[in-house]
Formats: structure tokens, sequence, C-alpha cells
């Protein structure tokens, strides 16, 4: 039981997550409305995300240090599955841009750094499964991965906020609807810092039972 610890704690998150998010009181800001109550879901996703792809930064380095396949394998997954969660929370983000700001795609800094970055990681996966010598596909796949790490954070983290942007934390502009941690109340907080645990906590769940199921895979075929 106590190896199973964490996937309880992800399931009850998750539920709390998903009751709390819809029933909680929230605040009136701009013409968010109810529209606010996507915070528990949509920024989540994408701290879960900056969680996976910092793990698979970590075994990227620490495959240049030591070249173990297995280090290759985690690098790859972890940033495959923080890949899934960045495309969720793209969607959801899309979703939200389209009841507030009037349309699905605004052409946002924020937006479009959001879309550059994840082809880049698209392109390590294309980049990775595209070479079948072993020791060749880790080194370039490592380098590669450490590389896209170092461009996405600016791209979603620093320029956006260097111009305007309806986003919260660019210059913005009047009437910018944008939410940001001022405006989470005690209440909002109850939810959203969970929130993150959760999607996390489901993240690396993902990415180890895909883990186990490719090694299983592998040892099956050595045999």
């Amino acid at each position: 039981m106590r190896q199973y610890w964490w996937k309880i704690l992800c399931i009850l998150l998750l539920l709390y997550t998903f009751v709390a998010g819809f029933l909680v009181d929230v605040p009136q800001i701009g013409n968010l409305y109810q529209t606010i109550r996507n915070l528990f879901f949509h920024v989540p996703m994408w701290f879960a995300q900056l969680v996976l792809i910092s793990v698979s930064l970590v075994y990227s380095i620490r495959y240049l240090r030591d070249p173990k396949p297995i280090y290759d394998l985690y690098a790859f997954q972890y940033a495959q599955t923080g890949t899934v969660l960045g495309c969720l929370g793209l969607l959801t983000g899309m979703i939200w841009a389209n009841y507030t700001w009037g349309t699905f795609w605004s052409n946002d800094p924020k937006q479009l750094g959001v879309a550059i970055a994840m082809l880049i990681y698209l392109a390590y996966f294309v980049l990775r499964n595209s070479m079948t010598d072993l020791d060749k596909r880790g080194r370039v796949a490592a380098v590669y991965n450490i590389f896209a790490y170092f461009i996405y954070i600016p791209m979603i983290l620093i320029l956006p906020r260097l111009v305007e942007s309806l986003h919260p934390g660019g210059k913005g502009v009047e009437g910018n609807p944008g939410l940001n941690g001022q405006d989470l109340d005690p209440t909002m907080r109850k939810v959203f810092w969970p929130a993150v645990v959760a999607w996390s906590l489901l993240g690396v769940w993902m990415t180890t039972l895909y883990l186990r199921w490719k090694i299983l895979e592998e040892k099956k075929h050595s045999l």
C-alpha cells in the first residue's frame, strides 16, 4: 500500500478538483464570469507540463554524463507526456479565449509562443524516432531536448511578458480581463494548488505506466 499512496492521492485530488472546481464560489472579474473556473484546469496543466519536461531535462543531462539507454527512454517519455498535457492546456486555453476574447485564436504572443514551443518539442520526437543507431539517437536526442527546454521556457514565460498581451503578466491592453495570482482569493487557492499537484501526479502516473509497458516489451523482444 505504501508504494501506491501517491496514486491514491492523485485520484482524490483530481476528484476534489473536478467537484470543488465547479461548485466553489468564484470572484467576478471583468468579463470572465463563470469561465474563471477554467483556471483550475487550464493553468495546472501547464504547471504539470513544466514539471514533466523538467524531469525529462534531468534525464537527458544524465544520459550525456552516463549514456544508459534507460535514461534516454525516461527523457523521451516524460517529454512526450508533458507535450500531451501541453496540448490539453492549449486546447482549454483556446476554449477559454473564445468566451473571453471572442475568438479561439487571436495571435496573442502567449498563444504564438506556446504553439512554436510545442512544435519544437514535436520536432524532438520526430528527430529521435528517425534514428536507428541507439547511441547516436540517445546523444542527439539528449542535446536537442536540452536545447528545446531552454528555448521553451523563454517562449512561454518571458517573451509574452515583454510585449503587449491579453494574458496576465503582459503589458496588457485596455480592458484586459486576464487573471493573475493576485486575483486568486483564498477559496480559489484551496482548489488551484491541489489541482496543480493532481495534474502533476497524473502526468507522472501516465509516464510510469508507459515506461513499465515499454520496458516489458523490450525484455520480451530480447528473449
